[in-house]
């Protein structure tokens, strides 16, 4: 689960090493550790209980881009590959962004490998997850000894859902890098899919709001809900030539009893057309004050003398 910090503008994924028990799982954390520059990782931490050991440090690599114009830091953790450490590696693989499954080349060790990714994939889907659609790359470590299985057959006992492998030697260093950088440009891909910020559609007049003349076009824009940056596009053909008119509205915040507003790019000031209801009010407010004007009018005239009212 991707967690941002933005005080210091981190987002900070997860990546857990997965593989059976003396795969290589934490000779890759530690060849990371110790050849990655100083200040781009953390302390090497581990977490030893009765049995089983967890590692993790962060990292925070300086050439693999960023998320909403924030840095990327990884905290890479490892897991106990023992199967009885099950309750260990489900917790440790909780809010993964992405996954190395180092995988034994060693001839004998493919059904730990085998059922090493079983159990992966069964952790996974407890977590709402699934192999096919979560970042992972594959590692076949070990290929340094005499006695190993092919890439072939490595790739058609574990690779079914055809993932990113790379050969390592990772008490050597070769390969550790690559798989790591490769995982990682897959978790920030898949981050910015979901949280990049995604442009509104824009919306088209009517063929009703769009008048048409010689000179001028014309385009009305009612807005019955609030709503932000409307773009509204508007498209008339005059015969000969095509004029496009485009109107935006940003920020609006009006009523169901808004006034229309037409805008004209003819070069005209824009008119406001009220509607019936305030016109009838403007009206009766305008018969009330020449009413109220004559009958002071005539007081001030029979006060005077000028005319009689009454006798």
């Amino acid at each position: 689960m991707v967690q941002i910090n933005f005080s210091l503008k981190e987002v900070n994924c997860k990546i857990v090493y997965y593989g059976p028990g003396l795969s290589g799982k934490t000779t890759n954390l530690e060849v990371v550790h110790q050849k990655a520059p100083g200040p781009s990782v953390g302390d090497l931490t581990s977490i030893a209980t009765e049995g089983d050991r967890t590692l993790f440090f962060d990292f925070l690599p300086l050439n693999l881009g960023q998320v909403a114009g924030m840095k990327t830091k990884f905290q890479i953790y490892t897991v106990p590959g023992q199967v009885y450490y099950n309750s260990t590696r489900k917790l440790v693989l909780q809010g993964a962004d992405g996954v190395v499954f180092v995988a034994d080349s060693k001839r004998g060790k493919m059904d730990e490998n085998i059922e090493s990714l079983k159990n992966l994939g069964e952790n996974l889907k407890e977590h709402g997850l699934d192999l096919s659609n979560t970042p992972i790359v594959l590692q076949y470590n070990k290929r340094d000894l005499p006695d190993v299985y092919s890439i072939e057959e490595m790739e058609q006992a574990l690779n079914s859902w055809n993932a990113p492998y790379f050969e390592a030697v990772a008490r050597d260093g070769h390969g550790v890098f690559p798989t790591l950088k490769r995982l990682a440009g897959l978790v920030l891909e898949t981050l910015n899919e979901n949280h990049a910020p995604r442009r509104s559609p824009s919306v088209v007049a009517p063929k009703g709001s769009v008048t048409t003349g010689e000179g001028s076009t014309a385009a009305t824009a009612v807005a019955t809900q609030p709503t932000r940056a409307l773009n509204a596009t508007a498209t008339s053909s005059t015969g000969k030539s095509t004029t496009r008119v485009r109107t935006t509205v940003s920020a609006v915040r009006t009523s169901t009893h808004a006034p229309k507003v037409r805008t004209q790019t003819s070069g005209t000031r824009p008119t406001l057309i009220t509607s019936p209801r305030r016109r009838k009010r403007q009206t009766g407010m305008w018969m009330g004050f020449i009413v109220a004007s004559t009958a002071a009018a005539t007081v001030l005239l029979h006060l005077a003398g000028i005319i009689k009212i009454w006798s």
